[in-house]
């Protein structure tokens, strides 16, 4: 045996002898020897950048076009009785001042003083005290009157969504009756002296906003005493309660409730023969609004107690808008009370006899109108109706010296009445309104006409803003012939009258305020009242002081 096969034979019995033993140990575990690690890693992705383009330059200045529709307010025409002495220097607001002493004379007012102060946080507690007198004096004899007026009033809000307001007043009015026929007749100055005085106290409160159930409500209290100086002595005592009530279901309904007690206790005649009337009228409010951007419908009854007589009214207004709301179609039947107190009489005619009866004006009125506006500065409204009068009052010379005037009731009293009013406004700097009303009165049933009332009346005014501080007015008032009625019982016609008035205002320095008003620049004499000749032209002028820092 060589060398090689020895060494052959060698290692196949090592490879047997390892078999065997592998064989003997069959629970021995398997095992892996690692010799190498594999650790995946994922490839880095991309990055996108993101890089900001700067805007380019606007040099263009944008346009801003604001379609506001006109906010125009068109109140229920009530003619206002007009005095033959009657003074409107205070009719321009442009220099707003809250403290302040306006003081004047002239040829015909002798003089003119006015004050106002005003205290309070002006948030929270608000606190006015103003005063005015005048005294006037024309050419006829006894041609003169004075008036003198004091007054505060307050208002408080509270925390708990509450507003209180309340004011006190008195007024004195004193007129001399010097429109007696013939003009020969002598009388003194207590002879034909009147005046009138009022004392007023007024309390209300209301909530600011509604509250969680969607309530509003503004109840009221208001008590006025008036007197004469005649002999024997007229007095008057005037209450007035209101509580009104709102309920709104959401924004486009809401229903409302009101009861109003309006007592008047008249007293006259001598203590051993002393007269009394009570005139008082109730009434309930119901109705129910529906609002919309182009619709406002208003639909209730009055139901009515005057004098425990009972009457129902009506209460439907609608108006209907455009979208673009510069134009309004309005229609309405409603029905109103007007308050038969001596208190009213005297402030529509100052010339006015103690009335030996109270009675209260009923009237119903249907009608139809348009209002809105044209372009941005221009307004315009129209109504036409049909007023239907029951008991109205009418004022006729007394059969004597015809220096007073009595007081007729007309049953029943037709009254086709067209209203138009326009204007044109820019800004505060100008401002030009202008109204008329024309008034056809037919079927009557007492009376031949319809005594001391204006057929037709026109009335414009213009405010212009002509410099930083200087400002001018112009006021125009004209109607034509009323109806009087002759001691005999006839009817004749009064005076047209044309009355224009202008004034300005001038500020000098921080507190300092020049003010002059022209009155009747044609000198119309004209009379108002049959047989009281209104004051001519007159120049009246002063300065006004602000206590005021700003």
């Amino acid at each position: 045996m060589n060398k090689s096969s020895i060494t052959l034979f060698l290692f196949s019995g090592c490879l047997l002898g390892a078999t065997m033993v592998q064989a003997q140990e069959p629970n021995k575990g398997k095992t892996i020897d690692v010799t190498s690690t594999f650790k995946p890693v994922l490839r880095e992705a991309a990055k996108i950048n993101f890089n900001a383009t700067e805007p380019a330059v606007d040099t263009t200045r944008p346009r801003l076009t604001y379609n506001i529709p006109a906010q125009n307010l068109f109140f229920t025409y009530q003619p206002a009785g007009v005095h033959p002495v009657a003074l409107k220097v205070d009719s321009m607001n442009a220099w707003q001042y809250s403290n302040y002493i306006k003081a004047g004379i002239g040829n015909v007012h002798q003089p003119f003083v006015k004050a106002g102060f005003s205290f309070g946080d002006g948030q929270r507690t608000f606190f006015n005290i103003f005063a005015n007198h005048y005294t006037s004096k024309g050419e006829l004899e006894f041609q003169k009157n004075s008036q003198t007026s004091v007054g505060a009033a307050a208002t408080y809000k509270t925390s708990k969504n509450l507003e209180w307001n309340g004011s006190l007043g008195f007024r004195s009015d004193d007129y001399y009756l010097y429109g007696y026929r013939p003009d020969t007749l002598k009388f003194s100055k207590d002879d034909l002296k009147q005046r009138f005085q009022t004392i007023e106290a007024k309390v209300d409160f209301r909530n600011i906003s509604p509250t969680e159930f969607g309530l509003n409500y503004h109840p009221s209290i208001r008590v006025s005493g008036f007197g004469d100086n005649h002999d024997p002595k007229g007095s008057e005592t005037n209450t007035v309660v209101s509580l009104p009530l709102e309920k709104t279901f959401g924004e486009k309904f809401s229903f409302n409730l009101g009861a109003t007690a309006d007592l008047t206790n008249y007293k006259y005649g001598d203590k051993s023969d002393k007269k009394s009337i009570q005139n008082n009228l109730y009434q309930v409010a119901t109705a129910v609004a529906f609002k919309t951007n182009n619709l406002y419908l208003h639909a209730g009854i009055l139901p009515s107690w005057d004098q425990k007589k009972f009457h129902m009214l009506p209460n439907i207004m609608a108006d209907i808008t455009t979208n673009d709301k510069k134009f309004t179609l309005q229609l309405g039947w409603v029905g109103y009370y007007n308050k038969g107190s001596y208190q009213r009489f005297a402030s529509i005619n100052p010339w006015l006899a103690q009335p030996d009866s109270l009675v209260n004006t009923r009237a119903i009125d249907l009608y139809g109108g348009i209002k809105g506006s044209l372009g941005d500065h221009f307004t315009y409204s129209a109504k036409l109706g049909i007023v239907t009068y029951h008991n109205m009052p009418l004022f006729v010379n007394d059969t004597l010296y015809g220096n007073t005037f009595n007081v007729l009731y007309e049953p029943k009293m037709n009254d086709l009445q067209l209203h138009s009013e326009i204007g044109y406004t820019i800004g505060e700097q100008f401002s030009a309104t202008a109204g008329v009303t024309l008034n056809n009165y037919f079927n009557l049933e007492q009376e031949k006409d319809a005594y001391g009332l204006i057929p037709i009346e026109l009335n414009a005014a213009i405010r212009w803003q002509l410099l930083k501080d200087l400002f001018l007015y112009s006021e125009l008032w004209t109607w034509t012939k009323p109806r009087f009625k002759a001691k005999n019982g006839d009817s004749f016609r009064g005076d047209n009258a044309f009355d224009l008035n202008a004034g300005a205002e001038f500020r000098i320095t921080k507190n300092f305020n020049l003010w002059m008003q022209l009155n009747n620049l044609l000198n119309d004499q004209y009379q108002r009242w049959n047989q009281y000749q209104v004051f001519g032209f007159s120049i009246l002028g002063g300065i006004t002081y602000s206590f005021n820092t700003k």
